[in-house]
């Protein structure tokens, strides 16, 4: 029933696009545990900077 409405297409045609949206949410997810870490280095990286800085330490 859902199919005759149109604009659906046909079977093969979901579910390659069922097929194309789970990889890129497979790669969604690879990129953005890398992004995540890199945002948590970051914020280290700036928080043992600050630190250094309230005790007189320059290092930049």
């Amino acid at each position: 029933m859902l199919l005759t409405i149109g604009g659906f297409g046909t079977i093969p045609a979901l579910l390659v696009g069922l097929a194309a949206l789970a990889v890129v949410i497979l790669i969604g997810r690879i990129v953005l545990k890398f992004a995540w870490r890199l945002v948590v280095l970051a914020a280290v990286a700036v928080g043992v900077l600050y630190l250094l800085g309230l005790f007189g330490i320059s290092v930049l």
